[in-house]
C-alpha cells in the first residue's frame, strides 16, 4: 500500500500491533494512543474495520458471545503489520527533515526525538 494512512486507520493498526481487541477495545486503544485527540464513534470504527479486513491488513480473531451480543476479535496480519511498519518509516522520516529545517532556524527539536 503506497497511499498514506489516514490517521485513524494509522492508529487502529498501531492498537492492532500489541495483539486482538474488541471494537470497544479499539475505541478505547486508539483515544489512548492519541491523547484523546481521535476518537471513533461505532459505525466509522466498523466501516475501517471492514474495509481493513477486505485488504487482507486486519482479520477476525475469534469471536464469542457475551450478555447475548457477539464480541469480534481483531488481529493485525502479516500485511497489515508490513503496512504499518512502511508507514511508521514515512512518517518517521518526515519528522527527521521537518525537526532538520526547524533546527536550523534555531527552534528546539520534539521532546524524546532522536531526529
Amino acid at each position: 500500500m503506497s497511499t498514506p494512512l489516514r490517521e485513524p486507520t494509522f492508529l487502529i493498526l498501531t492498537a492492532l500491533a500489541s495483539g486482538p481487541l474488541h471494537g470497544y477495545g479499539l475505541i478505547t486503544e486508539v483515544s489512548d494512543l492519541s491523547d484523546g485527540r481521535v476518537t471513533l464513534r461505532p459505525g466509522t470504527l466498523y466501516g475501517a474495520l471492514d474495509r481493513l479486513t477486505e485488504d487482507a491488513l486486519i482479520a477476525v480473531e475469534r469471536e464469542e458471545v457475551v450478555d447475548g451480543r457477539l464480541r469480534r476479535y481483531y488481529r493485525l496480519t502479516d500485511e497489515g503489520a508490513g503496512v504499518l511498519q512502511a508507514e511508521t518509516e514515512r512518517l518517521r522520516r518526515n519528522v527527521e527533515a521537518a525537526s532538520s529545517r526547524l533546527g536550523r532556524l534555531g527552534f528546539a527539536r520534539p521532546a524524546g526525538g532522536e531526529a
